[in-house]
């Protein structure tokens, strides 16, 4: 019996240290060690569906609060925050700086810009993913509040509960906290994050209670802007944000959209995932997004084709099988001349006669005279 149990210590840390052990983690041991049946006699009450209080251990006396047991429960659970791998993700960018900062397991905040849809927040994701670490999401806006951010209280049968909020659970849990668009946040809301982004012990007041961020702690931030607002106008909802607030962010990484070689990979990839595999329109796509975004950043078109909308196009044409509809459905979007005229620049590209296909010219942008692009 005894060790059986220091099996299921060895394999699982968390499972001594919170008193919390589930019925896939016996079935796991059990497995390893050719036992055929787990030491019912340890194992005291049952703490929720498929969870167990072992006996002697923390869950095995009455909690102070309904709320120590549900921590307790959601560390014994931190698998189930390990984001899922995505088979078609391609690192690219800032991936290797940010993985090395995260896989130290320091408290050190890092504050991700870069335009819309080219993969900031799933790089993180991604990485967590690879590395098997639990991760909180929040996507903030104008009315995310102390309370849906640190916790509140509320009403449970009758009796008042403390609940704790994803940052304090993300403390608790030792875990990278992602705090999404968080320049559509209000900078007064966001203050209250002031204390907790110099890592050190935190009051939590509607409790009474110091909380100690456990190591492997740490707030990730990602967002369209600097916290300096939008002057284009592009990201309408975007805030400016406290100066001390934005000093607290030990490093800044800027994310561009991926490289011609690399947005390639991802949308060959995309193709096999769905079932529609077409090199040469991969390869047109390509050429077509870049020659946008080089003509966005000169100036001449208000309207830029992100990654995430190329991600659509794949899957319209997964399901319509036709690569101008695909290209249509997936413009509408924009507004009547500046789809016509990505359309026509599509086609114009497409048009073996006026645009030869030529691998070489996904690498080498320039290839694409400028007087090409109608707009």
């Amino acid at each position: 019996m005894n060790d059986f149990m220091n099996a299921v210590y060895a394999k699982f840390p968390d499972v001594k240290a919170n008193g919390i052990v589930t019925r896939k983690q016996l079935l796991q041991v059990m497995e390893e060690t050719n036992t055929t049946k787990w030491p019912a006699l340890m194992l005291t009450k049952s703490v929720g569906r498929g969870m167990y209080a072992i006996k002697g251990g923390v869950a095995d006396h009455e909690p102070k609060t309904q709320n120590e047991l549900k921590v307790a429960m959601d560390v014994t659970n931190r698998e189930s925050l390990i984001p899922a791998v995505d088979s078609c993700f391609v690192p690219f960018g800032n991936y290797n700086d940010v993985q090395q900062i995260i896989k130290t397991d320091l408290f050190y905040p890092i504050y991700i810009t870069g335009p819309t849809g080219n993969g900031k927040s799933t790089m993180v994701e991604q990485i967590c993913a690879k590395n098997k670490k639990p991760m909180i999401r929040v996507n903030l806006n104008a009315m995310s509040d102390e309370d849906q951010l640190i916790g509140s209280k509320t009403l449970e049968d009758g009796n008042v509960k403390i609940v704790y909020g994803p940052v304090i659970l993300a403390m608790k849990l030792g875990c990278p906290l992602l705090l999404d668009e968080i320049d559509a946040g209000s900078s007064n809301s966001l203050l209250c994050l002031q204390p907790i982004l110099e890592g050190k012990p935190y009051y939590f007041k509607l409790n009474n209670e110091i909380i100690h961020p456990a190591k492997g702690f740490n707030i990730i931030a990602t967002a369209n802007t600097k916290g300096k607002g939008s002057d284009d106008g592009r990201y309408i909802g975007t805030n400016l944000l406290n100066e001390a607030f934005l000093e607290r962010f030990a490093v800044t990484f800027e994310q561009e959209y991926p490289s011609s070689n690399t947005e390639l990979k991802i949308i060959s990839k995309l193709m096999e995932q769905y079932g529609c595999v077409d090199e040469p329109f991969a390869e047109l796509l390509v050429k077509w997004a870049d020659a946008i975004r080089r003509t966005f950043e000169d100036g001449g078109v208000d309207e830029n084709i992100t990654t995430r909308r190329m991600i659509h196009v794949i899957k319209a044409y997964s399901i319509f099988k036709n690569r101008n509809k695909a290209i249509e459905l997936c413009c509408n979007r924009f507004d009547r001349a500046t789809k016509t005229a990505f359309i026509d620049l599509f086609e114009k590209i497409s048009d073996p006669t006026e645009q030869p296909l030529e691998t070489n010219m996904i690498h080498d942008p320039s290839t694409l005279e400028k007087d090409d692009i109608p707009f």
